[in-house]
C-alpha cells in the first residue's frame, strides 16, 4: 500500500491519494442491484450522505441510472431531475462534501458540475457520448474513466478476451492519451470489475491489478457486493459484505487509491488496518 503520491483537484480542494480514500455510493434509482443502496426521496439521500461522511467517506458518488446488466435506460432529463435536487440538498447540508456524478452523458456532467459536483465518473470512458471528454476538459474536474466491453445491455453476453489484463491495459494506454489530448488534467482509472467480464476475467484482473500502475494514474476499484463475489460464494448481494472486504484488502495490497463502496465504515477500517501494518510495524530479524 505504498502508493504513488497522486493528488486530484476537486473544485479547489486537493485530495492527496497517497493514502487510499473511500467513495460512498448513493444510488438515486429504483433498480440498482443492491436494494439497500437505493435512495429516491431527498431526505433519505441527504441522510445517506451524512452517514457516509460520518463513517469516513471522502467522496460521495451519486448515480441516477442503474448500470446492472439489462437495466432500463433513462435519458438526460430524467437523470438531471434526479441528480440536481440531490446535489443541492447535500451541498446545503454538507458544504465541504466532494460529490462525484456517475453518468455517461456529457450534458449531465456539465449541468451537475455547474450545480456543485466536483468529479465525473463515466462507466463508458467517453464511448457512449463523444462530447464527454471535451466537456470534462472544459469543466476542469477529475475524470474517472472505466473499462467496459460493450454496453450495459450487452456487456455480460459471453465476453471474450485473449488476455484480459493486456487488453484492459492497452485500452487505457489509448484512453489516457485521449483524455490528455482533450485537456483533462486528473484522470482516474477504473478497470471495470463486472462490466463485460466473466468471473475468471474479474479475478485475473484483480490478481494483476498492479500492472495498471504503468498508466501513472490513480486507480479506483469498484467491487462492492458485486456478482463476482456473491456468485463465487453462492450467496446474494445482501450477504456479500465479508467477501467484499476480502477483495478490498487484496485491491489495496495491489495499490488501489480509491474504493467505491456501499459500506463505508467497513472499507475505512480496512484501509486503516492495512495502513498500520505497512507504516507502523518494524521488521525484526532473529
Amino acid at each position: 500500500m505504498n502508493l504513488q503520491p497522486y493528488t486530484i483537484n476537486c473544485r479547489g480542494q486537493l485530495l492527496d491519494l497517497s493514502t487510499p480514500m473511500v467513495m460512498g455510493i448513493i444510488n438515486i434509482t429504483d433498480d440498482s442491484f443492491y436494494a439497500e443502496s437505493r435512495s429516491r426521496h431527498l431526505q433519505h439521500i441527504i441522510d445517506k450522505a451524512g452517514q457516509h461522511l460520518a463513517a469516513g467517506a471522502r467522496i460521495l458518488d451519486l448515480g441516477a441510472q442503474s448500470t446492472r446488466p439489462g437495466a432500463a435506460t433513462i435519458g438526460v432529463e430524467e437523470e438531471l431531475d434526479r441528480l440536481l435536487p440531490a446535489i443541492h440538498g447535500i451541498i446545503n447540508h454538507y458544504p465541504e462534501a466532494i460529490i462525484s456524478v456517475d453518468t455517461y452523458y456529457a450534458a449531465v456532467a456539465e449541468k451537475t458540475v455547474q450545480a456543485g459536483a466536483a468529479i465525473v465518473n463515466d462507466i463508458s470512458a467517453g464511448e457512449l457520448d463523444r462530447d464527454m471528454l471535451a466537456t470534462v476538459a472544459r469543466l476542469q474536474v477529475p475524470y474517472i474513466a472505466m473499462h467496459m466491453k460493450g454496453t450495459p445491455a450487452t456487456m455480460q453476453k459471453d465476453p471474450q478476451y485473449e488476455d484480459v489484463t493486456r487488453e484492459v491495459l492497452d485500452y487505457f494506454i489509448q484512453k489516457v492519451a485521449q483524455c490528455r489530448a482533450a485537456g483533462i488534467n486528473d484522470v482516474i482509472i477504473d478497470p471495470g470489475f463486472g462490466f463485460g467480464k466473466t468471473l475468471a476475467h474479474n479475478y485475473t484482473l484483480l490478481r494483476n491489478l498492479a500492472a495498471l500502475h504503468l498508466l501513472e494514474c490513480p486507480l479506483l476499484v469498484g467491487v462492492s457486493r458485486k456478482s463476482m463475489i456473491y456468485r463465487l460464494l453462492n450467496t446474494t448481494a445482501d450477504a456479500a459484505l465479508n467477501g467484499t472486504t476480502v477483495i478490498h484488502t487484496l485491491a489495496l495490497q495491489h495499490g488501489a487509491h480509491l474504493l467505491r463502496v456501499h459500506d463505508v465504515r467497513e472499507a475505512v477500517e480496512t484501509v486503516r488496518v492495512l495502513q498500520y501494518m505497512n507504516n507502523n510495524l518494524q521488521v525484526t530479524t532473529a
